[in-house]
Order: structure tokens, then C-alpha cells, then sequence
């Protein structure tokens, strides 16, 4: 989340007439994240969260976002939930973009996460993989291998005023995960972006998964590979194998995970991590300038790439304990 649109006191007045939530009393954004506007919206009928979708969602992947959050609501997966206007649409305008409201979850996120946090992760990401089984909508994931190859190419003349040879290293990787990309593995609906930005905890419990504007179809490891990144690795860079045992067997009570998953799961692991080092490079390079977000380094993936490199065994990764 983040605020690139700011919105006046009388474009929220207008935009709250489609509803019956009452006037509005406080209105804050929300600075966490990198894809939309975000507000916590206060009116005299509770707290509400207000996105903003920004330029880089398609807006006509919006109706498959707002459906599945509709879904997983319904199947008791803790998430936000559109609210409806008075005509019956969650998708409206406001300060000329398309805009919705969700109800607010109480919680927090947790900045340094424990072994219990990942355990507790893991059972959520195996139910959240379940109940997407039944969702009869798909969408493609924007950062399946060939979509990274297009976002290299649209950043590769920049990318060595990052860091030295930094063009020819991802150019190499792409082309090693390009013939080694398995073609066969579990898939379904995958959130793809569960940083512990996006995962509320109240006291130590989760309370809600949120931001599902990266969901799509694809291998159910790589939505494990995505999270494992972003939570089994500490600050000085060293990974976690205990968290990622942790969130690995939590998951499997659940969801059991397969041997080609397994055998794998550092292949995938290294797509996982060149995505966001590709992804975070975009926002290095080309910052939307005037945002309310904080630039991300992408050279911490650049190091948790390193590491997936040299995996030779997928036990390395917990898995040996989680199965």
C-alpha cells in the first residue's frame, strides 16, 4: 500500500454518497507498500479502509481481485471485504481513479517475525490455497517466467547503475530458470505477494490476509517460495531454516506437498527472488516521484538470489522436517 493520489475533502464527500457509512470523520494515508493509494477512512459508522488502484493495475483485472477477496471472504479465509454501495457495486471512482471500500481488520503486522509467525503462516497459505480450488475465475500471473523476461528487457540498459555487471547476471539466471522451469506442479489461486506487510496478526493469531492485487493462477510452491523469501531470511542476510521448517509444516497438515515440489523447490525459489529483484530495481530506477513509499533495496534479493543459487539439496530449506 501507499498514496500516490491524494484526495480532497470534497472528492471523498462525493465519493462517500454512493453509500450509506454516514459522513466522514478522520481520513489518514497509509504509507506501507509500493502498488496503490491507500486511506484509513473513518465515518460515523465504523473504519473502513479506501483504495486507490493506481496505473499499474489493469483496471479489468479488478472485477477477478475484488470477486476472489469476495470468495475467500465467504470461505472463512480472514480478509478485508468489499463493501457494497447502495446500488450493489464495490467498484467506484474517486479523484479519477477507480476506487473501492473494504471493512477495516484490527491487527498488526509484525516487523521481525518468528518461528511461531511462520507457523501460524503456513496454515493460512495451505487453507487459503484450499478454498482457491473453488474459485472459478483464473488470471495470469504477470511474473510467470516469460513476464519476467519482458520486465528485464524493459529495465536491462539500467540495471548495471545499480550495481556493476548487475545485467549480465540476471540476463544468465533467466536463461537457467528458462530451460529448468518445471512444467508439471500443483496450481491454483496464489496470493504471490504475502510479505509480512500483508499479514495482520492480533496478539498471536492471524487476523487477516490483505493487498490481493498480485493474486493469480500458478504453482502453489511458488506462492511458499514468495513467502519463504520474505519471511525465513534476517537482517544480516542469513536464512532461517527453522522459520521456513516452521511455516513448511504448518502447511503441509494441511496442503501435503508433493515430491515434484519438493525436487523443485530451489528452482523456484530463485524465480521467486529475481522477480522482486527485478521488481524492486523498476522502483529504484523509475520512482514515481511525489509518492508517499519508501524505495526498497533490491540488492537484498540480489543476496537471497545468491543463496537459492547455491542450494543443491532442497533439504536445505527445512523441508527434510517439514515432511
Amino acid at each position: 500500500m501507499a498514496v500516490y493520489t491524494n484526495v480532497s475533502d470534497e472528492q471523498l464527500a462525493d465519493f462517500l454518497k454512493n453509500y450509506d457509512l454516514g459522513n466522514a470523520i478522520s481520513f489518514k494515508g497509509i504509507a506501507e507498500g509500493v502498488e496503490n493509494t491507500n486511506f484509513l477512512l473513518e465515518t460515523d459508522t465504523g473504519r473502513y479502509i479506501l483504495t486507490l488502484y493506481e496505473k499499474r493495475v489493469n483496471t479489468d483485472d479488478l472485477p477477478f481481485f475484488l470477486n476472489l477477496i469476495d470468495h475467500m471472504a465467504k470461505k472463512d479465509i480472514a480478509c478485508p471485504t468489499p463493501i457494497a454501495a447502495k446500488d450493489g457495486a464495490t467498484l467506484y471512482s474517486c479523484a479519477g481513479r477507480p476506487a473501492a471500500l473494504f471493512t477495516f481488520l484490527n491487527g498488526m503486522s509484525v516487523r521481525v517475525p518468528t518461528a511461531h509467525h511462520c507457523a501460524r503462516l503456513g496454515t493460512s497459505m495451505a487453507q487459503f490455497h484450499q478454498a482457491g480450488q473453488s474459485f472459478p475465475q483464473g488470471r495470469e500471473n504477470s511474473f510467470s517466467i516469460a513476464g519476467l523476461r519482458k520486465f528485464y528487457e524493459n529495465l536491462a540498459g539500467d540495471l548495471d547503475s545499480i550495481m556493476p555487471n548487475m545485467r549480465t547476471m540476471i540476463e544468465a539466471e533467466l536463461e537457467c530458470l528458462e530451460k529448468l522451469w518445471p512444467t508439471s506442479l500443483p496450481s491454483g489461486i496464489i496470493h504471490a505477494d504475502l510479505f509480512p506487510d500483508n499479514v495482520f496478526f492480533l496478539e498471536d493469531k492471524i487476523s487477516g490476509l490483505i493487498d490481493f492485487y498480485f493474486a493469480c493462477t500458478d504453482f502453489l510452491s511458488l506462492d511458499l517460495a514468495i513467502t519463504i523469501n520474505a519471511w525465513c531470511f534476517e537482517n544480516d542476510a542469513s536464512f532461517n531454516v527453522t522459520k521456513a521448517a516452521r511455516l513448511l509444516n504448518a502447511y503441509n497438515k494441511i496442503r501435503p506437498i508433493t515430491k515434484a515440489e519438493i525436487d523443485s523447490f530451489p528452482i523456484i525459489s530463485r524465480a521467486a527472488a529475481l522477480r522482486f529483484l527485478l521488481t524492486r530495481s523498476h522502483d529504484w530506477l523509475l520512482p514515481n516521484e511525489g509518492a508517499l513509499v519508501m524505495k526498497k533495496d533490491p540488492k537484498e534479493y540480489l543476496r537471497k538470489l545468491k543463496f537459492h543459487q547455491s542450494i543443491e539439496n532442497p533439504k536445505s530449506y527445512g523441508l527434510s522436517n517439514a515432511l
